[in-house]
Protein backbone atom coordinates (compact mmCIF):
# COMPACT_ATOMS: atom_id res chain seq x y z
CA UNK A 1 0.00 0.00 0.00
CA UNK A 2 1.19 3.45 -0.91
CA UNK A 3 0.28 6.97 0.00
CA UNK A 4 -1.52 7.94 -3.37
CA UNK A 5 -2.02 11.27 -2.72
CA UNK A 6 1.43 12.33 -1.06
CA UNK A 7 -0.71 13.66 1.71
CA UNK A 8 1.10 14.97 4.52
CA UNK A 9 -0.17 15.23 8.21
CA UNK A 10 -2.24 18.38 9.32
CA UNK A 11 -0.39 20.60 11.76
CA UNK A 12 -0.58 23.81 13.57
CA UNK A 13 -3.27 26.13 15.20
CA UNK A 14 -6.04 24.72 12.60
CA UNK A 15 -5.65 21.39 14.33
CA UNK A 16 -5.72 22.82 17.94
CA UNK A 17 -8.91 21.36 20.34
CA UNK A 18 -9.56 24.60 22.65
CA UNK A 19 -11.91 24.83 25.07
CA UNK A 20 -13.03 28.30 23.02
CA UNK A 21 -13.18 26.79 19.80
CA UNK A 22 -15.32 24.10 21.45
CA UNK A 23 -18.17 27.03 22.92
CA UNK A 24 -17.91 29.18 19.10
CA UNK A 25 -18.55 26.22 17.46
CA UNK A 26 -21.55 24.97 19.87
CA UNK A 27 -22.55 29.06 19.37
CA UNK A 28 -22.48 28.61 15.83
CA UNK A 29 -24.95 25.37 15.78
CA UNK A 30 -27.06 26.49 18.58
CA UNK A 31 -27.80 30.06 16.44
CA UNK A 32 -29.38 27.96 13.48
CA UNK A 33 -25.82 27.12 11.42
CA UNK A 34 -27.16 24.20 9.33
CA UNK A 35 -24.46 21.59 8.33
CA UNK A 36 -24.22 18.74 5.48
CA UNK A 37 -23.33 15.88 8.25
CA UNK A 38 -24.04 15.39 12.32
CA UNK A 39 -22.26 12.62 13.80
CA UNK A 40 -23.28 12.00 17.14
CA UNK A 41 -20.25 9.90 19.32
CA UNK A 42 -16.92 11.07 20.20
CA UNK A 43 -15.19 7.40 19.83
CA UNK A 44 -12.90 6.15 17.22
CA UNK A 45 -16.07 5.74 14.94
CA UNK A 46 -17.88 8.75 15.44
CA UNK A 47 -14.64 10.49 15.30
CA UNK A 48 -13.20 8.58 11.83
CA UNK A 49 -16.89 9.47 10.35
CA UNK A 50 -16.20 13.06 10.66
CA UNK A 51 -12.93 13.16 9.56
CA UNK A 52 -14.43 11.12 6.38
CA UNK A 53 -17.18 13.34 5.93
CA UNK A 54 -15.38 16.06 6.30
CA UNK A 55 -12.18 15.75 3.83
CA UNK A 56 -15.50 14.81 1.02
CA UNK A 57 -16.28 18.25 1.11
CA UNK A 58 -19.38 17.97 3.42
CA UNK A 59 -19.57 20.50 6.27
CA UNK A 60 -19.54 18.49 9.75
CA UNK A 61 -20.53 19.03 13.25
CA UNK A 62 -19.61 16.42 15.87
CA UNK A 63 -21.30 16.02 19.32
CA UNK A 64 -20.34 14.47 21.80
CA UNK A 65 -21.79 14.02 25.52
CA UNK A 66 -19.02 13.97 27.35
CA UNK A 67 -15.05 13.51 26.44
CA UNK A 68 -13.85 12.09 23.35
CA UNK A 69 -13.01 8.60 23.74
CA UNK A 70 -14.78 8.54 26.91
CA UNK A 71 -16.69 5.33 26.08
CA UNK A 72 -15.83 1.83 24.76
CA UNK A 73 -12.94 2.99 22.62
CA UNK A 74 -10.73 4.09 25.45
CA UNK A 75 -11.27 0.30 26.94
CA UNK A 76 -10.09 -0.91 23.99
CA UNK A 77 -7.04 -3.87 24.01
CA UNK A 78 -5.53 -1.18 22.33
CA UNK A 79 -4.47 -3.82 19.47
CA UNK A 80 -3.57 -3.38 15.94
CA UNK A 81 -4.73 -6.75 15.06
CA UNK A 82 -5.08 -8.57 11.80
CA UNK A 83 -8.46 -10.76 13.13
CA UNK A 84 -6.39 -14.08 14.03
CA UNK A 85 -9.01 -15.21 16.23
CA UNK A 86 -11.34 -14.93 13.32
CA UNK A 87 -9.92 -16.50 11.04
CA UNK A 88 -10.38 -19.47 13.77
CA UNK A 89 -14.24 -19.12 13.75
CA UNK A 90 -14.12 -19.15 9.74
CA UNK A 91 -14.78 -15.50 9.74
CA UNK A 92 -12.61 -14.69 6.63
CA UNK A 93 -14.33 -11.44 5.93
CA UNK A 94 -14.26 -10.20 8.91
CA UNK A 95 -9.92 -11.16 9.58
CA UNK A 96 -9.36 -9.78 6.26
CA UNK A 97 -10.38 -6.35 6.44
CA UNK A 98 -8.39 -6.40 9.98
CA UNK A 99 -5.68 -7.17 7.91
CA UNK A 100 -6.06 -4.78 5.18
CA UNK A 101 -6.84 -1.76 8.50
CA UNK A 102 -3.97 -2.98 10.45
CA UNK A 103 -1.62 -2.18 7.52
CA UNK A 104 -3.34 1.63 6.93
CA UNK A 105 -3.11 2.65 10.51
CA UNK A 106 0.68 0.88 10.59
CA UNK A 107 1.79 2.61 7.39
CA UNK A 108 -0.51 5.56 6.69
CA UNK A 109 -3.18 6.74 9.33
CA UNK A 110 -0.59 6.63 12.93
CA UNK A 111 2.59 4.98 12.19
CA UNK A 112 3.94 6.41 15.24
CA UNK A 113 1.04 4.62 17.30
CA UNK A 114 1.25 1.81 15.74
CA UNK A 115 4.63 -0.96 16.69
CA UNK A 116 5.26 -4.46 15.50
CA UNK A 117 4.03 -6.58 18.91
CA UNK A 118 5.53 -10.33 19.33
CA UNK A 119 3.24 -12.82 20.10
CA UNK A 120 4.05 -16.00 21.45
CA UNK A 121 1.91 -19.42 22.38
CA UNK A 122 3.65 -22.18 24.40
CA UNK A 123 3.07 -25.77 22.92
CA UNK A 124 3.29 -28.24 25.89
CA UNK A 125 3.67 -32.26 25.71
CA UNK A 126 5.31 -34.79 22.90
CA UNK A 127 2.02 -34.11 20.78
CA UNK A 128 0.31 -30.45 20.30
CA UNK A 129 -2.84 -29.83 21.60
CA UNK A 130 -5.44 -28.84 19.20
CA UNK A 131 -5.53 -25.39 20.64
CA UNK A 132 -1.59 -25.34 19.52
CA UNK A 133 -2.33 -26.43 16.03
CA UNK A 134 -5.15 -24.61 15.20
CA UNK A 135 -3.38 -21.51 16.14
CA UNK A 136 -0.60 -21.95 14.09
CA UNK A 137 -2.88 -22.94 11.16
CA UNK A 138 -4.55 -19.51 11.99
CA UNK A 139 -1.03 -17.68 11.83
CA UNK A 140 -0.01 -18.88 8.49
CA UNK A 141 -3.66 -18.13 7.07
CA UNK A 142 -3.03 -14.65 8.46
CA UNK A 143 0.41 -14.72 7.20
CA UNK A 144 -0.98 -14.86 3.81
CA UNK A 145 -3.49 -11.88 4.16
CA UNK A 146 -0.62 -9.85 5.89
CA UNK A 147 1.24 -10.31 2.65
CA UNK A 148 -1.50 -9.57 0.45
CA UNK A 149 -2.79 -6.80 2.46
CA UNK A 150 1.04 -4.91 1.81
CA UNK A 151 2.31 -5.17 5.28
CA UNK A 152 6.34 -6.50 4.47
CA UNK A 153 8.07 -9.03 6.57
CA UNK A 154 10.53 -5.89 7.85
CA UNK A 155 7.08 -4.70 9.30
CA UNK A 156 5.37 -8.03 10.34
CA UNK A 157 7.96 -10.77 10.79
CA UNK A 158 6.89 -14.59 9.50
CA UNK A 159 5.74 -16.69 12.36
CA UNK A 160 8.79 -19.26 13.27
CA UNK A 161 8.78 -22.18 16.24
CA UNK A 162 11.12 -21.47 18.84
CA UNK A 163 12.50 -23.46 21.33
CA UNK A 164 11.76 -23.63 25.00
CA UNK A 165 14.86 -21.89 26.36
CA UNK A 166 14.00 -18.85 23.77
CA UNK A 167 10.99 -19.58 24.86
CA UNK A 168 11.84 -17.83 28.26
CA UNK A 169 14.11 -15.56 27.05
CA UNK A 170 10.98 -13.77 25.32
CA UNK A 171 8.82 -14.48 28.59
CA UNK A 172 10.51 -14.84 31.40
CA UNK A 173 7.92 -16.08 33.61
CA UNK A 174 6.88 -18.78 31.43
CA UNK A 175 6.96 -22.12 33.31
CA UNK A 176 9.33 -24.49 31.34
CA UNK A 177 7.68 -27.51 32.40
CA UNK A 178 6.73 -29.77 29.95
CA UNK A 179 7.30 -27.02 27.61
CA UNK A 180 8.22 -28.53 24.15
CA UNK A 181 8.36 -25.31 22.11
CA UNK A 182 6.14 -22.30 21.32
CA UNK A 183 4.74 -20.12 17.95
CA UNK A 184 6.21 -16.95 17.83
CA UNK A 185 4.57 -14.30 15.68
CA UNK A 186 3.80 -11.10 15.04
CA UNK A 187 0.93 -8.22 15.25
CA UNK A 188 0.00 -4.52 15.48
CA UNK A 189 -0.05 -2.92 19.19
CA UNK A 190 -1.27 0.38 19.46
CA UNK A 191 0.42 2.90 22.13
CA UNK A 192 -2.94 3.85 22.85
CA UNK A 193 -6.81 4.19 21.93
CA UNK A 194 -7.81 7.36 23.18
CA UNK A 195 -4.58 8.96 21.58
CA UNK A 196 -5.69 7.33 18.18
CA UNK A 197 -9.44 8.65 19.15
CA UNK A 198 -7.81 12.54 19.80
CA UNK A 199 -5.88 12.54 16.30
CA UNK A 200 -8.55 11.48 14.48
CA UNK A 201 -10.87 14.70 16.15
CA UNK A 202 -8.04 17.50 15.79
CA UNK A 203 -7.61 15.93 11.95
CA UNK A 204 -10.93 16.16 11.40
CA UNK A 205 -11.24 20.03 12.87
CA UNK A 206 -8.18 20.40 10.57
CA UNK A 207 -10.34 19.89 7.53
CA UNK A 208 -13.58 22.20 9.20
CA UNK A 209 -15.22 19.47 11.31
CA UNK A 210 -17.13 20.91 14.39
CA UNK A 211 -16.22 18.98 17.09
CA UNK A 212 -18.18 19.75 20.58
CA UNK A 213 -17.46 17.62 23.41
CA UNK A 214 -20.06 17.81 26.13
CA UNK A 215 -22.83 18.58 23.88
CA UNK A 216 -25.48 15.51 24.60
CA UNK A 217 -27.71 14.73 21.77
CA UNK A 218 -31.17 14.07 23.20
CA UNK A 219 -33.22 13.32 20.21
CA UNK A 220 -32.33 12.62 16.45
CA UNK A 221 -35.11 13.29 13.76
CA UNK A 222 -34.48 13.99 9.54
CA UNK A 223 -33.47 17.56 10.25
CA UNK A 224 -30.92 16.90 13.14
CA UNK A 225 -31.01 16.81 16.73
CA UNK A 226 -32.22 18.00 19.55
CA UNK A 227 -29.15 18.95 22.19
CA UNK A 228 -27.84 19.52 25.75
CA UNK A 229 -24.81 21.37 26.18
CA UNK A 230 -24.09 19.42 29.92
CA UNK A 231 -21.77 22.11 30.87
CA UNK A 232 -24.30 24.51 31.11
CA UNK A 233 -27.52 22.43 30.87
CA UNK A 234 -28.94 24.18 27.85
CA UNK A 235 -30.36 22.61 25.45
CA UNK A 236 -30.18 23.74 21.96
CA UNK A 237 -31.63 22.29 18.10
CA UNK A 238 -28.73 21.29 15.54
CA UNK A 239 -29.34 21.65 12.20
CA UNK A 240 -28.67 19.22 9.71
CA UNK A 241 -29.55 17.53 6.29
CA UNK A 242 -27.98 14.43 7.42
CA UNK A 243 -27.08 12.59 11.08
CA UNK A 244 -25.06 9.73 11.46
CA UNK A 245 -25.32 8.32 14.96
CA UNK A 246 -21.85 6.59 16.20
CA UNK A 247 -22.62 6.18 19.61
CA UNK A 248 -22.15 1.93 19.77
CA UNK A 249 -23.60 0.78 22.60
CA UNK A 250 -25.27 3.69 23.67
CA UNK A 251 -26.45 3.69 19.68
CA UNK A 252 -29.98 2.10 20.57
CA UNK A 253 -30.57 5.10 23.17
CA UNK A 254 -30.91 7.06 19.76
CA UNK A 255 -32.18 4.35 17.39
CA UNK A 256 -34.67 2.20 19.46
CA UNK A 257 -34.99 -0.25 16.59
CA UNK A 258 -31.73 -1.25 16.86
CA UNK A 259 -30.81 -4.68 18.23
CA UNK A 260 -27.63 -4.73 19.90
CA UNK A 261 -26.11 -7.06 22.09
CA UNK A 262 -23.37 -5.99 24.16
CA UNK A 263 -20.31 -7.94 25.10
CA UNK A 264 -18.44 -6.83 28.36
CA UNK A 265 -14.57 -7.26 27.46
CA UNK A 266 -12.35 -7.33 31.38
CA UNK A 267 -8.69 -6.81 31.69
CA UNK A 268 -5.75 -6.06 34.45
CA UNK A 269 -2.73 -4.53 34.53
CA UNK A 270 0.58 -5.91 36.49
CA UNK A 271 3.81 -4.16 37.13
CA UNK A 272 5.95 -5.97 33.81
CA UNK A 273 8.68 -7.13 36.36
CA UNK A 274 6.48 -9.19 37.74
CA UNK A 275 6.55 -11.27 34.98
CA UNK A 276 10.10 -10.62 34.33
CA UNK A 277 9.89 -7.74 32.30
CA UNK A 278 8.63 -10.30 29.22
CA UNK A 279 9.04 -8.93 25.36
CA UNK A 280 6.36 -10.84 23.72
CA UNK A 281 3.08 -11.16 24.99
CA UNK A 282 2.01 -14.58 25.94
CA UNK A 283 -1.06 -16.70 24.47
CA UNK A 284 -2.36 -19.05 26.92
CA UNK A 285 -5.41 -21.18 25.54
CA UNK A 286 -9.01 -20.99 27.50
CA UNK A 287 -10.19 -24.64 28.51
CA UNK A 288 -12.98 -25.91 26.89
CA UNK A 289 -13.35 -22.80 24.60
CA UNK A 290 -12.08 -23.34 20.97
CA UNK A 291 -10.17 -20.62 19.55
CA UNK A 292 -10.12 -17.96 22.83
CA UNK A 293 -7.16 -17.27 24.21
CA UNK A 294 -6.28 -15.06 27.53
CA UNK A 295 -2.95 -12.98 26.87
CA UNK A 296 -0.55 -10.60 28.51
CA UNK A 297 0.44 -8.21 26.66
CA UNK A 298 3.53 -5.99 27.37
CA UNK A 299 3.12 -2.19 27.57
CA UNK A 300 5.64 0.91 26.47
CA UNK A 301 4.63 2.16 30.02
CA UNK A 302 6.02 -0.90 32.56
CA UNK A 303 2.63 -2.47 32.84
CA UNK A 304 1.26 -5.88 31.26
CA UNK A 305 -1.99 -6.04 30.33
CA UNK A 306 -4.27 -8.87 30.75
CA UNK A 307 -6.81 -10.03 29.12
CA UNK A 308 -9.52 -10.90 27.59
CA UNK A 309 -12.80 -12.11 28.62
CA UNK A 310 -15.65 -12.27 26.52
CA UNK A 311 -19.40 -11.75 28.25
CA UNK A 312 -23.01 -10.83 27.67
CA UNK A 313 -23.95 -7.44 29.26
CA UNK A 314 -27.52 -6.66 30.09
CA UNK A 315 -28.82 -3.32 31.17
CA UNK A 316 -28.01 0.15 30.64
CA UNK A 317 -24.30 -0.04 29.33
CA UNK A 318 -22.74 2.54 31.66
CA UNK A 319 -19.40 5.02 30.78
CA UNK A 320 -17.02 2.74 33.18
CA UNK A 321 -17.62 -0.92 33.40
CA UNK A 322 -16.25 -2.83 36.40
CA UNK A 323 -14.07 -5.59 36.50
CA UNK A 324 -16.01 -8.63 38.41
CA UNK A 325 -14.17 -10.35 40.94
CA UNK A 326 -15.15 -13.69 38.99
CA UNK A 327 -14.14 -12.34 35.96
CA UNK A 328 -10.51 -10.90 37.61
CA UNK A 329 -10.37 -14.53 39.09
CA UNK A 330 -10.83 -15.87 35.58
CA UNK A 331 -8.30 -14.29 33.67
CA UNK A 332 -5.51 -14.81 36.64
CA UNK A 333 -6.14 -18.48 36.65
CA UNK A 334 -5.56 -19.10 32.85
CA UNK A 335 -2.96 -16.86 32.64
CA UNK A 336 -1.31 -19.01 35.69
CA UNK A 337 -1.35 -22.07 34.18
CA UNK A 338 1.57 -21.04 31.95
CA UNK A 339 3.41 -19.25 34.65
CA UNK A 340 6.30 -20.58 37.10
CA UNK A 341 4.75 -18.77 40.03
CA UNK A 342 0.87 -17.84 39.58
CA UNK A 343 -0.51 -14.52 39.77
CA UNK A 344 -2.43 -13.44 42.47
CA UNK A 345 -5.06 -10.11 43.08
CA UNK A 346 -2.14 -8.90 45.10
CA UNK A 347 0.02 -8.44 41.59
CA UNK A 348 -2.90 -6.70 40.05
CA UNK A 349 -2.51 -2.48 39.89
CA UNK A 350 -5.53 -1.85 37.10
CA UNK A 351 -7.92 -2.73 36.23
CA UNK A 352 -10.53 -1.89 33.40
CA UNK A 353 -13.76 -3.03 31.05
CA UNK A 354 -15.39 -2.40 27.66
CA UNK A 355 -18.68 -3.16 25.78
CA UNK A 356 -18.57 -4.03 22.44
CA UNK A 357 -21.59 -3.11 20.47
CA UNK A 358 -22.21 -6.21 18.78
CA UNK A 359 -25.29 -6.87 16.46
CA UNK A 360 -27.76 -9.63 17.64
CA UNK A 361 -27.41 -12.95 16.26
CA UNK A 362 -28.75 -16.16 16.57
CA UNK A 363 -25.32 -17.30 18.31
CA UNK A 364 -25.68 -18.39 21.77
CA UNK A 365 -22.70 -16.64 23.32
CA UNK A 366 -21.25 -13.30 22.44
CA UNK A 367 -17.75 -14.82 22.15
CA UNK A 368 -19.77 -16.61 18.64
CA UNK A 369 -21.21 -13.23 17.34
CA UNK A 370 -19.52 -11.79 14.20
CA UNK A 371 -17.29 -8.94 14.62
CA UNK A 372 -18.67 -7.27 11.17
CA UNK A 373 -20.16 -3.86 11.86
CA UNK A 374 -24.05 -2.97 10.09
CA UNK A 375 -25.09 0.59 9.10
CA UNK A 376 -28.46 1.17 9.49
CA UNK A 377 -30.80 3.17 8.25
CA UNK A 378 -34.17 4.59 9.59
CA UNK A 379 -36.90 4.70 7.07
CA UNK A 380 -38.75 6.82 8.94
CA UNK A 381 -35.89 10.12 9.76
CA UNK A 382 -33.10 8.68 7.75
CA UNK A 383 -30.75 8.76 10.43
CA UNK A 384 -27.45 6.23 9.44
CA UNK A 385 -26.23 4.38 12.54
CA UNK A 386 -23.14 2.22 12.26
CA UNK A 387 -22.26 -0.49 14.89
CA UNK A 388 -20.83 -3.61 15.69
CA UNK A 389 -16.72 -3.98 13.95
CA UNK A 390 -14.04 -3.29 16.05
CA UNK A 391 -11.20 -0.63 16.63
CA UNK A 392 -8.98 -1.71 14.18
CA UNK A 393 -11.64 -1.77 11.38
CA UNK A 394 -13.10 2.14 12.50
CA UNK A 395 -11.90 3.49 9.26
CA UNK A 396 -14.46 1.29 7.47
CA UNK A 397 -16.72 1.99 9.32
CA UNK A 398 -16.51 5.39 9.21
CA UNK A 399 -16.73 5.30 5.38
CA UNK A 400 -19.45 2.82 5.02
CA UNK A 401 -21.48 4.98 6.98
CA UNK A 402 -20.61 8.35 5.02
CA UNK A 403 -21.22 6.32 1.88
CA UNK A 404 -24.43 5.85 2.72
CA UNK A 405 -24.92 9.62 3.28
CA UNK A 406 -22.85 10.51 -0.27
CA UNK A 407 -25.21 7.83 -2.32
CA UNK A 408 -28.16 10.20 -1.57
CA UNK A 409 -29.87 12.38 -3.95
CA UNK A 410 -28.82 16.33 -3.92
CA UNK A 411 -24.93 15.10 -1.91
CA UNK A 412 -22.23 16.46 -3.69
CA UNK A 413 -19.49 14.52 -1.98
CA UNK A 414 -15.99 13.43 -3.23
CA UNK A 415 -14.63 9.72 -3.15
CA UNK A 416 -13.37 8.60 -0.03
CA UNK A 417 -9.74 8.96 0.85
CA UNK A 418 -8.79 8.33 4.16
CA UNK A 419 -7.16 5.05 3.19
CA UNK A 420 -4.22 7.20 2.14
CA UNK A 421 -5.10 10.30 4.79
CA UNK A 422 -2.52 10.86 7.65
CA UNK A 423 -3.18 11.93 11.06
CA UNK A 424 -1.98 14.56 13.18
CA UNK A 425 1.52 13.84 14.33
CA UNK A 426 1.50 10.62 11.80
CA UNK A 427 5.27 10.67 9.83
CA UNK A 428 5.58 10.53 6.12
CA UNK A 429 7.73 7.50 6.98
CA UNK A 430 8.75 5.41 10.52
CA UNK A 431 12.32 7.17 10.35
CA UNK A 432 10.98 10.79 10.01
CA UNK A 433 10.31 11.21 13.78
CA UNK A 434 12.28 14.29 15.35
CA UNK A 435 15.00 13.01 17.87
CA UNK A 436 16.00 14.58 20.58
CA UNK A 437 12.60 14.49 22.81
CA UNK A 438 11.97 11.76 24.83
CA UNK A 439 10.68 8.61 23.45
CA UNK A 440 7.50 8.70 25.43
CA UNK A 441 6.34 12.27 23.74
CA UNK A 442 7.70 10.29 20.22
CA UNK A 443 5.83 7.44 20.69
CA UNK A 444 2.36 9.30 21.85
CA UNK A 445 2.78 12.43 19.16
CA UNK A 446 5.17 11.79 16.72
CA UNK A 447 5.95 14.24 14.67
CA UNK A 448 4.68 16.75 17.03
CA UNK A 449 6.89 15.67 19.83
CA UNK A 450 9.72 18.03 19.47
CA UNK A 451 6.96 21.12 19.50
CA UNK A 452 5.34 19.29 22.70
CA UNK A 453 8.70 19.23 24.28
CA UNK A 454 9.30 22.82 24.04
CA UNK A 455 6.39 23.97 25.78
CA UNK A 456 8.67 23.32 28.99
CA UNK A 457 10.20 26.42 27.54
CA UNK A 458 13.30 26.06 29.69
CA UNK A 459 11.40 24.52 32.81
CA UNK A 460 13.59 20.55 32.64
CA UNK A 461 10.94 19.82 35.14
CA UNK A 462 8.10 19.69 32.99
CA UNK A 463 10.34 16.66 31.00
CA UNK A 464 10.05 14.69 34.17
CA UNK A 465 7.47 12.69 35.50
CA UNK A 466 4.84 14.70 37.78
CA UNK A 467 5.71 12.23 40.66
CA UNK A 468 8.26 9.59 41.44
CA UNK A 469 6.96 6.25 39.70
CA UNK A 470 4.44 7.58 37.24
CA UNK A 471 5.00 7.47 33.19
CA UNK A 472 3.76 10.68 32.57
CA UNK A 473 5.54 13.89 31.51
CA UNK A 474 4.37 17.59 33.10
CA UNK A 475 4.38 19.23 29.43
CA UNK A 476 1.97 16.53 28.79
CA UNK A 477 -0.67 18.00 30.98
CA UNK A 478 0.07 21.36 29.10
CA UNK A 479 -0.73 19.96 25.25
CA UNK A 480 -3.86 18.40 26.61
CA UNK A 481 -4.91 21.69 27.68
CA UNK A 482 -3.58 24.11 25.16
CA UNK A 483 -4.21 21.56 22.07
CA UNK A 484 -6.55 18.16 22.71
CA UNK A 485 -10.14 19.56 23.81
CA UNK A 486 -9.24 18.64 27.61
CA UNK A 487 -11.64 20.68 29.52
CA UNK A 488 -10.65 19.66 33.10
CA UNK A 489 -7.87 17.59 34.89
CA UNK A 490 -10.20 14.43 34.17
CA UNK A 491 -10.20 14.92 30.90
CA UNK A 492 -6.44 14.82 31.19
CA UNK A 493 -5.83 12.20 34.13
CA UNK A 494 -8.24 9.49 32.62
CA UNK A 495 -7.94 9.87 28.34
CA UNK A 496 -5.39 12.04 27.47
CA UNK A 497 -2.62 10.61 29.60
CA UNK A 498 -3.97 7.46 31.01
CA UNK A 499 -2.89 7.89 34.69
CA UNK A 500 -6.52 6.54 35.69
CA UNK A 501 -5.65 3.45 34.28
CA UNK A 502 -3.80 2.59 37.46
CA UNK A 503 -5.50 4.43 40.95
CA UNK A 504 -2.21 4.49 42.69
CA UNK A 505 -0.79 6.69 39.54
CA UNK A 506 -3.70 8.97 39.68
CA UNK A 507 -3.48 9.91 42.83
CA UNK A 508 0.41 10.34 42.99
CA UNK A 509 -0.06 12.90 40.10
CA UNK A 510 -2.87 14.45 40.61
CA UNK A 511 -1.42 17.72 42.61
CA UNK A 512 1.21 18.03 40.23
CA UNK A 513 -1.05 18.23 37.04
CA UNK A 514 -3.82 20.29 38.89
CA UNK A 515 -0.68 22.95 39.62
CA UNK A 516 0.19 23.14 36.14
CA UNK A 517 -3.31 23.72 35.76
CA UNK A 518 -3.93 26.50 38.11
CA UNK A 519 -0.60 28.42 36.94
CA UNK A 520 -1.45 28.13 33.34
CA UNK A 521 -4.63 29.81 34.48
CA UNK A 522 -2.71 32.59 35.97
CA UNK A 523 -1.00 33.41 32.80
CA UNK A 524 -4.31 33.33 30.82
CA UNK A 525 -5.65 35.75 33.17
Amino acid sequence: MSRMTGARAPAGAATFLTAARRDGDLEALADGMEVDVLVVGGGVTGAGAALDAATRGLSVALLERRDLATGTSRWSSKLAHGGLRYLARGQVGVAWESARERATLAKVTAPHLVRALPMLTPVRGRIPPPPSIAMEVGVRLGDTMRALSGTSRRRLPGMRRVSAAEAGMWAPALSQSALRSALLHWDGQLEDDARLVVALARTAAAHGARVVTYAEALELHARGARARDTRTGRAFDVRARHVINATGVWAGGLSPALRLRPSKGSHLLVRAERLGGPRAALNVPVPGSFGRFVFAVPRSDGLVMIGLTDEPFAGRPPDAPEVSDQEEAHLLETLSTALERPLDPGDVVGRFAGLRPLVEGDAHSTADLSREHAVHEDPATGVVTVVGGKLTTYRRMAQDAVDVVAARAGVQARPCHTASLPLVGAPPHPRALPAGPPSRLLRRFGTEAAEVAALADGRPELLCPLAPGVPVLGVEVLVAHQREGALDLDDILERRTRLGLVPEWREAATAAAQALLDERAEVAA
